[in-house]
């Protein structure tokens, strides 16, 4: 239960910028950084695994600040439900992330009987590696850390080498339009290989692709085998907070092992450099099976900032997702 001296209601499409504010005030007092908008939150709640109504929760002062929020997806095409909860820094230790987490926990257990009967149905939490209040509270309602991710970034303090680009491919930039089918299904078949893969609906992932950040098309870049005019792999940028950042590097499969990664990974940082930017930044799994964490290192790529992932079994079965 909260305290009287709070109340908690579903968040609405107006309350979008508070939210904001308390998720950048709980970044600022974590890492330094604001990193969150009211438009990227108005393009989550679009998401067809987002209930508005159902799956969000808001924790009001009594001087009518927003100070806590959670909220609870259940994609589809997936075994996972994900949480995610913030409170204000002036607030923490009241019980408010304790009384929001249970409140997404029990949206959950809604959600099971949609999976198939025979699959593990789990509850997945992100946050910060340092976030020690958040690690004890995740443990004290029976989580435990299974991942880690990393964010790295390159400091280039000189121009990067050039791209050795495989015989046969071909680089050039997404035509918005007439790629987007193509790359949706490239990009979703290499992430196959990655842990906890799952395939977001077509419309999900576009509008969270180019809806959030600062979609360029021109930063796009896909390497094409020209023999069969197929997507090789891809690299997709954007900026967030004016910053470069790649939000997806892939190789398929038939195109892997022959410094592809490697190519796309340098026309990348070349393109931002000779944009006048000297950093670049870029998520990803740190015990990641496919080698990406020993590509970008060799890159010149270092960890600047990490991430752990709590897992809580609401119902044991067959893994629904890549699990390795």
């Amino acid at each position: 239960m909260l305290p009287d001296s709070f109340h908690s209601r579903a968040a609405t499409w107006d309350d979008a910028q508070a939210v904001a504010d308390l998720i950048n005030a709980c970044d600022i007092a974590l890492t330094g950084e604001a990193e969150t908008d009211a438009h990227e939150l108005h393009t989550d709640w679009q998401d067809s695994a987002a209930d508005l109504e159902h799956g969000t929760w808001v924790v009001i002062a009594t001087n009518g600040q927003l100070v806590g929020y959670e909220s609870c997806e259940a994609p589809a095409e997936s075994g996972r439900i994900f949480v995610d909860g913030y409170v204000h820094p002036e607030y923490i230790g009241q019980g408010i992330g304790t009384f929001l987490l249970r409140q997404a926990e029990s949206r959950a257990h809604e959600h099971v009987a949609k999976y198939p009967a025979a699959n593990q149905v789990v509850i997945h939490a992100g946050v910060y590696a340092h976030e020690d209040a958040a690690h004890r509270l995740f443990e004290a309602e029976g989580y435990h850390r299974i991942r880690r991710f990393w964010r790295m970034q390159i400091d280039m303090n000189e121009p990067p080498a050039a791209p050795i680009w495989p015989d046969g491919i071909q680089i050039r930039t997404y035509v918005q339009g007439q790629d987007d089918r193509a790359v949706y299904e490239a990009v979703d078949e290499a992430f196959q290989d990655h842990w906890g893969h799952y395939t977001r609906p077509y419309e999900d992932w576009m509008r969270r692709m180019t809806e959030v950040g600062d979609f360029d098309p021109a930063l796009w870049f896909l390497a094409i085998d020209s023999a069969s005019g197929e997507i090789a792999g891809a690299s997709l940028c954007n900026y967030q907070n004016q910053k470069p950042w790649l939000r997806s590097l892939s190789v398929r499969r038939p195109w892997r092992r022959q410094g592809l990664g490697m190519a796309l990974l340098l026309h990348t940082f070349n393109e931002f450099y000779h944009r006048g930017y000297r950093t670049v930044g870029l998520g990803v799994d740190a015990q990641n099976i496919t080698g990406a964490t020993a590509l970008y290192e060799r890159a010149g790529m270092h960890v600047d900032r990490a991430y752990d992932t709590f897992e809580k079994e609401l119902r044991a079965g067959i893994p629904a997702f890549k699990s390795e």
